[in-house]
């Protein structure tokens, strides 16, 4: 990969949430470099305070079904770093949700990331008029579609276990999406480089008792990842690599 990510601009219309946050000992690497799953925890922060401050009660939850990160270069331990976020798309039952992290030098980090609705009963729901009104106008009008695209594992991949811990799990019952891109960083911490792009796929919960197992298929450019477990696939990842000239403020190749 030769070019920096592009990001998304802010819309020039409808809501846009910010918020500022100082980056923390737990968050990073032994090198000082914001985690990947740290970022997520902070997208999902950033989202839970956007819905609150919009004042807001939607009449359903939300489940992750994709997340792509793009990075131009990486925070670092004590920074300073803001975020912005804002709905970038929608679908009948779903919707798009990009968040920018910036530092002193500028954009570093964008997360596209697409939820879909789903009610009470368990059953995907339609966003609904209230939605719309405070998200509709960012959107644009723009369509997006919630299907997944990163290929299978290897069906005699073997794999090594990845255990879920009482504290991966969240209000729902399930571990939260956040953790899952500590399957990342346990990628990473073998590898020379960092990603310019992280990829993660959600296809099933991973729930109290299962047993998951993290697959992973490096090239030089990238890593496949998986984690999977007897009835297939829980997640699909991918690690794309950042070029030398975008590397980050933390001067860290991959720890």
């Amino acid at each position: 990969m030769g070019l920096t990510p592009r990001f998304t601009p802010c819309p020039g219309r409808g809501r846009v949430f910010a918020a500022s946050r100082l980056v923390r000992s737990g968050d990073v690497t032994p090198a000082g470099r914001l985690r990947l799953d740290a970022f997520a925890r902070y997208l999902q922060e950033a989202a839970e305070d956007d819905v609150a401050d919009a004042g807001w009660q939607a009449p359903y939850d939300w489940l992750l079904r994709r997340c792509a990160v793009s990075a131009r270069g990486y925070p670092a331990a004590g920074d300073r770093v803001t975020l912005r976020t804002f709905c970038t798309g929608t679908g009948p039952r779903w919707a798009e949700r990009t968040t920018t992290l910036a530092g002193q030098a500028g954009d570093l980090m964008q997360a596209t990331a697409v939820w879909v609705a789903v009610g009470r009963d368990g059953a995907p729901a339609g966003l609904g008029p209230g939605f719309h009104r405070h998200y509709g106008e960012s959107a644009g009008g723009r369509r997006v579609s919630a299907r997944l695209t990163l290929p299978a594992p290897d069906p005699a991949a073997a794999g090594r276990p990845w255990p879920v811990r009482a504290s991966d799990l969240d209000p729902a019952g399930h571990v939260n999406n956040a953790v899952h891109w500590q399957a990342a960083e346990d990628i990473l911490a073998g590898l020379g480089w960092l990603p310019a792009v992280a990829e993660l796929e959600y296809h099933r919960p991973i729930m109290p008792g299962d047993a998951p197992r993290l697959l992973a298929d490096r090239a030089a450019d990238q890593v496949l990842f998986w984690l999977v477990d007897d009835g297939g696939r829980l997640a699909s990842g991918r690690l794309s690599k950042l070029p030398a000239a975008a590397r980050g403020c933390a001067g860290d190749p991959g720890g």
